[in-house]
């Protein structure tokens, strides 16, 4: 297969239509859906007041002669949840495009809990000295993907032991400790600091709730910038109202966007920010780069990037 003979589609059109560019610069030629072989889907999901996995679906079942479907973000749980991934395509997303971004952002709210810069920032008056420093410190990571190995990375200088929690215990280099998911209560015990960088599957959903907030520090952090659903709000108020945690900072919360008035925006040990650790205009390189990528391995009959298994739901 020649690079110039691979015809795309790219839909749903008048959204995110810089992916376009991305597609051209692998040499690649767009086309209506009946004359691909393959498509760039550009809609993320209902925040953008469109039905995604619905409408994906109404037009892969219009068109199954396609082989393979790139979809624009690393989570893919709202495709999985509707039945839209199948085995009879590849499917492909930005799984570990936006590593370093997230990472880089997680390790922010991490340093902003423990230093109680949330606290400090909201102080009108001159207070006490606080704060746990990250140095030599313990870190737990739920998830072994490109996240968490991105932040691994970030975390060296800090001297932490870090473990991590994931499928499998297979060994991730960087991190002292490996648990599978069933051992995750012996990794809260003695962290700091929390981080839940993974992806929401049946398996992931309320991972963390009353139990496992007991089971936390009273001085430790928790940090999600995976999906809100993975942590129980209601038992996560309550541990932070009772002060059974140090705090929670959420850049995924659970329901999203949070309400205006939900008790969380009111906790002076908890840290929100609006679902920003990757932004639009950081993805736009890094999602543009991967798709070009993709689009030249097809074309070259090489293994793409960023596999999703219809069956795990990411």
């Amino acid at each position: 297969m020649s690079q110039t003979s691979v015809r795309v589609a790219v839909e749903p059109s008048g959204v995110r239509d810089w992916l376009r560019q991305a597609v051209l610069d692998a040499g690649a030629e767009i086309v209506p859906p009946e004359k691909a072989e393959a498509l760039v889907w550009t809609a993320a999901g209902p925040e953008e007041g469109r039905d995604g996995p619905a409408q994906l679906r109404r037009l892969l079942d219009q068109h199954q002669h396609l082989s393979w479907v790139q979809l624009p973000w690393a989570g893919v749980e709202e495709y999985a949840a509707a039945g839209v991934l199948d085995h009879d395509r590849r499917w492909t997303c930005g799984k570990g495009v936006y590593a370093d971004p997230v990472a880089e952002h997680a390790l922010a709210l991490a340093l902003a809990g423990l230093r109680e810069l949330a606290r400090f920032a909201r102080a009108r008056s001159w207070g006490d000295q606080a704060g746990i420093s990250l140095m030599g410190g313990a870190t737990t990571i739920f998830g072994g993907g490109g996240i968490a190995r991105s932040l691994i990375a970030l975390l060296q200088p800090f001297g932490c032991h870090i473990t991590v929690v994931r499928r499998g215990d297979a060994p991730i280099e960087g991190a002292d400790r490996v648990l599978p998911y069933e051992q995750r209560y012996e990794a809260l015990r003695g962290a700091d600091v929390v981080f839940l960088a993974l992806a929401l599957t049946p398996e992931t959903e309320q991972l963390i709730g009353e139990v496992e907030l007991e089971l936390m520090e009273p001085h430790a952090w928790l940090v999600n910038v995976g999906r809100g659903a993975q942590v129980v709000t209601a038992d996560l108020v309550t541990a932070l109202r009772g002060d059974v945690i140090g705090g929670a900072a959420l850049d995924v919360t659970d329901p999203e966007p949070l309400p205006d008035g939900h008790p969380l925006w009111d906790l002076p040990n908890c840290l929100v920010t609006p679902h920003t650790a990757n932004t639009e205009d950081m993805a736009k390189p890094l999602l543009g780069g991967r798709i070009t990528e993709n689009v030249r391995r097809y074309a070259a009959g090489e293994p793409l990037l960023g596999m999703v298994d219809p069956d795990a739901g990411y």
